[in-house]
């Protein structure tokens, strides 16, 4: 018997893969977080499953669960927000697991920084305004970062940020970023993407907080810093340039 690690996307139940839906069909019982995965989700699970809510369990608990219904023969799945590898917690119960000698596997989910790119009717990677993307988080009450891994070292490579777990840290993130990217430099605030209620606040450092204030916005949003949010003239990318010749293209003047 497996535990399946599921990424359940975003929130809208139609951004669930195949793979997803097809695993969360089959198996008896399913655990989920009721705080971050909504319940349209499971619609896909059978009408007798076992469906177990999370969020008021600590990790001891869900892998007692997991254990107890594998050694009875029970597929189980473990759905979770957005994609599991992008702050899933997965890892340590992957570790359990192992020293369990349980059998496990994960299936990838659209992640929220995509979904809300999509939303917005944008590319994150533009041609001379930015080619990377940062996916980070900022040292509040959780676990500390590490190395040299803050705001003010990535803020020097100019790359677009996306500031995952941080919504109440917005006094610090203005500050640390506004030296670095200017106070006139785009910020956008996803809130609950993919949820019947998402909202989008678009700013500029220099009043994106006071935004955000106003919105009463104090969990479950990303912030997205960086000119590729508000582009201005950015040139085409030499992908589809006609110039532009590479193995698949035929040659349309012969």
């Amino acid at each position: 018997m497996t535990v399946h690690f599921i990424g359940a996307g975003p929130g809208a139940p139609d951004l669930l893969t195949l793979r997803a839906r097809d695993l969360i069909a089959r198996c008896p019982v399913c655990l989920y977080a009721g705080s971050l995965v909504p319940e349209q989700v499971l619609q896909h699970a059978p009408k007798d499953a076992e469906i177990i809510d999370t969020a008021p369990l600590h990790l001891d608990q869900i892998v007692e669960i997991m254990v107890d219904r594998v050694a009875k023969g029970q597929e189980v799945a473990r759905v979770h927000s957005g994609d599991p590898s992008l702050y899933g917690a997965i890892a340590e119960q992957i570790r359990r697991l192992e020293t369990l000698g349980i059998a496990y596997d994960i299936t990838p989910g659209v992640s929220a920084y995509a979904a809300a790119a999509a939303e917005l009717g944008q590319e994150l990677t533009l041609p001379h305004v930015s080619q990377s993307i940062i996916l980070t988080r900022c040292a509040m009450k959780s676990t500390p970062m590490p190395n040299q891994e803050d705001l003010v070292t990535f803020g020097k490579s100019g790359a677009t940020l996306v500031i995952h777990l941080a919504i109440r840290n917005m006094k610090q993130i203005v500050e640390d970023l506004s030296p670095l990217y200017g106070d006139d430099c785009p910020v956008v605030v996803a809130y609950r993407v993919g949820w019947p209620d998402q909202a989008f606040i678009r700013g500029r450092l220099s009043d994106i907080r006071a935004k955000v204030r106003e919105a009463k916005i104090t969990r479950t949003a990303l912030i997205f810093v960086g000119q590729v949010m508000d582009p201005q003239g950015f040139e085409d990318s030499k992908l589809y340039d006609e110039g532009h010749r590479h193995i698949c293209r035929y040659d349309t003047k012969r």
